[in-house]
């Protein structure tokens, strides 16, 4: 499966995204030990130099391992094609046992990546670069992942053969209750809507009072809540929503809604819950970094942002995400 153009440009991909942050690592290194603003020293000049083109191959790193988890759902779609028994990326993803692992390391770094940038316009906001050492040291913490997650998408990679049977997404998401390879297996559907509405109004009202007025407990709460609020929009996504726009009861499946006969709408929905989620985690993140750095006002209009980004977006998904739910329960169907 390795000649498979999307294989080629996952690898080349992770491998551009681990040299970039491998390259920036030897600067890090110099960096938390002998930096010093306060000197004025041959060395001290080459690291302010080697920082600026550092912070930029990391960005740029960060940035493509944010587009690789996309890169990932798309090609593991592609491979249903040839796989025997797959009919969507569900079907490649269980091909073995590294698929969903991948996945779950790829939105994780996502997720990561994505603070990392938050940190590096926090840090260029200053002359002083305050958190240049500590975004250096979270760069130190990602390599890691980073490592964990191109090992691992190799392993996929080089097990996936044609000839594997697997399962398609009709039997690992489906409501069969005695096979083993239901991931969820029958879900309350009441209360889980509940759950989800519930939630997402309490993170609506949070972000109303949070935008009014900053308090760092109510934004933990709120980075608490969107935690949960993300699980549980996976599920409800899954084993709720996804068969309203199918059409079909039976039919459950996180993937299928980003096929083009679906009019890709699940890139609407993931595209406005997860980055929902990031602002959320974000704006409670960023109040760890201490007043004594100079940033507290440029912390906080970050904050008022990311609340208002995650609200707006809160409100996008809950909307789009319900549409045909709504559309088939209460209106009687695209027909009506």
């Amino acid at each position: 499966m390795f000649l498979n153009s999307w294989s080629v440009a996952l690898s080349l991909l992770s491998l551009v995204v681990l040299i970039l942050s491998a390259i920036a690592a030897r600067t890090a290194i110099s960096v938390l030990r002998y930096w010093d603003p306060a000197s004025d020293s041959n060395r001290q000049i080459r690291l302010e130099n080697e920082t600026w083109l550092s912070s930029t191959l990391v960005q740029y790193a960060m940035g493509f391992q944010v587009l690789s988890l996309i890169l990932f759902v798309l090609a593991a779609d592609n491979f249903s094609k040839v796989i025997s028994g797959a009919m969507c990326a569900t079907g490649s993803l269980t091909a073995n046992q590294y698929g969903m692992f991948v996945l779950f390391v790829k939105m994780l770094g996502a997720f990561c990546c994505g603070f990392w940038i938050v940190l590096h316009f926090l840090d260029i906001s200053s002359e002083r670069y305050p958190l240049l050492k500590t975004k250096y040291v979270a760069l130190m913490c990602l390599l890691p992942l980073l490592l964990v997650d191109i090992v691992c998408q190799t392993l996929y990679i080089a097990n996936l053969k044609p000839d594997i049977i697997t399962s398609c997404c009709a039997v690992v998401f489906g409501e069969g209750g005695g096979n083993d390879g239901n991931l969820l297996g029958s879900m309350p559907q009441g209360l889980l809507l509940e759950v989800f509405y519930g939630t997402a109004l309490l993170l609506a009202i949070l972000g109303h009072f949070l935008y009014r007025r900053l308090n760092r407990l109510l934004l933990w709460l709120n980075g608490l809540v969107w935690l949960a609020f993300i699980g549980v929009s996976f599920v409800a996504i899954t084993t709720v929503f996804s068969s309203y726009v199918y059409a079909m009861p039976y039919h459950h499946c996180p993937f299928c809604i980003l096929k083009p006969e679906y009019h890709y709408i699940g890139f609407a929905i993931y595209g406005t819950m997860l980055p929902a989620g990031f602002f959320g985690l974000a704006a409670a993140l960023v109040g760890v970094i201490p007043a004594r750095y100079g940033l507290a006002e440029v912390v906080r209009r970050f904050q008022k942002k990311a609340v208002l980004w995650s609200s707006i977006l809160l409100t996008l998904f809950v909307i789009v995400v319900s549409y045909h739910y709504v559309l088939y329960r209460f209106v009687g169907g695209e027909g009506s």
